[in-house]
């Protein structure tokens, strides 16, 4: 194989321009509030995990659609500055994604998503693409996401899932998926339970892969492929600035271990660990930690909560 070809990760998924607002507490309708911070920079699921990647000094790139405006020319620049390979990006004559988000003093965040630019399989060139031994998607634009899954396992490449809550309908994906590692706001509504065992066995009748599925400050729950046994991570007791990017974190910690050989029980503990330091900064990207930040944090031993 060329080495050309060759890189730890390849995600595939929308990139917003995020406008962050911190504010005391989310206004009723019709009030006028002023802000107490602004914050500007890159977003999405896929795109921050990337960088989450690069960090942790893995070669990382990703596939996405940027209009040809200041937007997108900010959004190329900052995965430039983080290493990410930005060589499959594709520019449209569209606008770039804009989400505006409302950050509240607790930490929890109310977020607006504005898009008119996809991804279609017309735009993804197979032949170009370098294999990575890991491909992320969102499930976003649902036909390049099907594209991209069905080359991945063509060439032996792991497919690592990820989804917030329920939009379109994302199912056909699963088949493909090797890691699938969802929020509860998704899982609970998607298996019609609140019960998280029993929403992980559901997800395993579509997904033959390892599940897992975070709550928050409860934790996550995981199963393994091929394993009839529940493993449980509590989540870290930190101070919560901002839960903006904590699952994408998540899934850095997760994917970083997962290429390094651990177990289900350390991919969640560095997952959590990943998630508590991105919800101790403003901003998905600026909370977005190193090796070296993991590594001293896990050292630390942090508080944890109880009612995991």
């Amino acid at each position: 194989m060329n080495k050309l070809k060759q890189i730890d990760f390849l995600g595939m998924g929308i990139i917003p321009f995020d406008l962050l607002f911190t504010v005391d507490k989310y206004p009723p309708v019709g009030i006028k509030v002023d802000a107490k911070s602004f914050l500007m920079q890159g977003g999405g699921p896929i795109p921050n995990v990337a960088v989450g990647m690069a960090r942790f000094g893995f070669q990382s790139a990703i596939i996405t659609t940027i209009g040809n405006d200041p937007f997108g020319e900010v959004l190329l620049q900052e995965l430039e500055k983080e290493k990410v390979n930005t060589n499959y990006i594709i520019k449209k004559n569209k606008p770039t994604a804009l989400a505006s988000g409302w950050i509240e003093k607790s930490g929890s965040r109310t977020m607006v998503l504005s898009r008119e630019i996809f991804v279609t399989p017309k735009d993804i060139k197979l032949s170009t693409l370098p294999i990575p031994k890991i491909l992320h998607l969102d499930g976003r634009d649902m036909s390049a996401t099907m594209k991209l899954a069905r080359w991945a396992k063509r060439n032996n490449v792991i497919v690592s899932f990820d989804i917030g809550s329920v939009r379109n309908d994302v199912s056909e994906v699963f088949p493909y998926v090797d890691h699938l590692v969802v929020a509860d706001e998704f899982a609970f509504p998607f298996t019609n339970t609140k019960n998280v065992e029993k929403a992980i066995l559901k997800l395993s009748k579509y997904c033959n892969g390892t599940i897992v599925i975070t709550e928050g400050i409860k934790g996550s729950t995981g199963k393994d492929v091929g394993s009839n046994t529940f493993v449980y991570q509590k989540a870290f007791k930190v101070k919560n600035v901002d839960t903006t990017g904590a699952g994408d974190c998540y899934h850095s910690g997760y994917l970083y271990t997962l290429l390094n050989g651990k177990s289900l029980s350390e991919r969640m503990l560095y997952g959590s660990a990943a998630a508590a330091l991105k919800c101790m900064k403003a901003g998905a990207r600026s909370g977005i930690p190193n090796k070296r930040e993991l590594t001293a944090f896990l050292k630390s031993k942090k508080k944890r909560y109880y009612n995991a």
